[in-house]
């Protein structure tokens, strides 16, 4: 049985990994639940799991949490504020950190759980985003695996076993396209919340499918996928494919492809990561290929969605580049949920940041995280003449 921490446990990919131990009760102990502040549904998740500590970011959330089931509660310590939340990342027993909360807020308590010598099943896509060249040689030192629970990373995951990564030709990394799949600027330039979220194909939280019509999101995966694999950026190719069957493909140095096929469901990612190198039963959907009489790919549109090229950009510039281009997003995306700017003012912020900073090659820990305070700032004050 593998003890797990799960970080962000009341978010899309924390609901769904609890759904998965749910299946597998036999495998898996939930030994920590950590979240911001979503009271209700992590009073639930304390009660049915029971883990041994129980954490809320949040110190108002915390305080309501604490008044209404007590200090302690069935043997569940309970627990509140940051400091609390990065530490839950490295309990003693714990086997496998599960980081699935958002933005550049994973990397804190991703880099404590690494020192701790914990297993990684990464959803944080940002964490090697913004610090990639730290978190991987910091893995391999205390020789622990990040296994990565992004459908598409999974995919080149289960696609290069028993394969030797100096034989990757190119990676494959599919797009489901978003909601806007075809469109084009002037199209775009009146889009709501309420449209941007409507994702053809996943369920995922706010911040992420904005990202997902925006591009934005397929960008950090492509920097993702560059540390995860050590690649360079120019054998890393996105394909446009809106049926989400084709998860990714790896072509290899003699011209073949192998693709990782399945239903749209990150539960099956997600399983995949906690119980490598085995493959474990499941009642996830199945596909049926009598009834799949299309599969088609595209080549993005990156001159609207500019999202991707700054990613690539940011990514080929390496340094504090990438931080730079994941916290102006994270601004301008809060800032277009709250209703504050237009769908398109997220490319130019990002833009006019990305533009306005030098870049410091092979920062350290404290200088990524200077750099996103300053970028955060800059960007902010960007919103304030829209």
């Amino acid at each position: 049985m593998k003890n797990l921490a799960i970080l962000g446990s009341t978010g899309s990919i924390g609901t769904q990994t609890l759904d998965v131990v749910r299946s597998h009760p036999e495998l898996f102990h939930v030994s920590v639940l950590a979240a911001n502040r979503s009271v209700d549904l992590f009073a639930k998740q304390i009660e049915e799991f029971q883990p041994e500590l129980a954490v809320l970011s949040d110190e108002t959330a915390y305080a309501e949490l604490k008044e209404r089931l007590g200090r302690k509660v069935q043997g569940t310590t309970l627990a509140g504020g940051h400091q609390a939340f990065i530490d839950a990342a490295a309990v003693d027993d714990v086997d496998i950190v599960v980081t699935s909360m958002m933005g550049f807020a994973g990397l804190e308590p991703t880099m404590k759980a690494l020192d701790a010598k914990k297993d990684i099943a990464l959803a944080n896509k940002e964490t090697l985003v913004v610090a990639g060249e730290l978190v991987t040689k910091r893995a391999k030192e205390q020789g622990v695996k990040i296994l990565p629970v992004d459908s598409e990373h999974c995919a080149f995951f289960q696609c290069l076993q028993g394969e030797r990564l100096d034989k990757i030709e190119k990676l494959l990394l599919t797009c489901s396209g978003g909601p806007f799949r075809g469109k084009k600027r002037s199209e775009l330039e009146g889009a709501t919340v309420d449209q941007v979220l409507a994702h053809p194909t996943w369920n995922m939280g706010k911040k992420i499918t904005v990202d997902s019509a925006s591009l934005v999101n397929k960008g950090l995966e492509v920097i993702e996928a560059k540390w995860l694999y050590g690649v360079d950026y120019d054998q890393i190719q996105v394909v446009v494919h809106p049926q989400s069957i084709v998860h990714s493909m790896v072509q290899f140095i003699d011209g073949a492809v192998i693709a990782q096929l399945g239903a749209p469901d990150m539960k099956l990612p997600i399983q995949y990561a906690l119980t490598f190198p085995e493959r474990q039963p499941s009642q996830f959907p199945r596909l049926d290929f009598w009834q799949m009489h299309d599969l088609t790919f595209d080549k993005p549109d990156t001159e609207t969605f500019k999202g991707l090229a700054f990613a690539y950009e940011a990514g080929k510039m390496g340094g504090t580049m990438p931080c730079t281009f994941n916290a102006a997003n994270e601004v301008a995306v809060a800032a277009f949920l709250a209703g504050r700017i237009h769908f398109l003012d997220i490319y130019d912020i990002i833009e006019q940041t990305m533009m306005k900073r030098e870049c410091t090659l092979a920062p350290t820990l404290d200088e990524l995280f200077e750099e996103d305070r300053w970028a955060r700032a800059y960007a902010t004050e960007l919103l304030k003449g829209r």
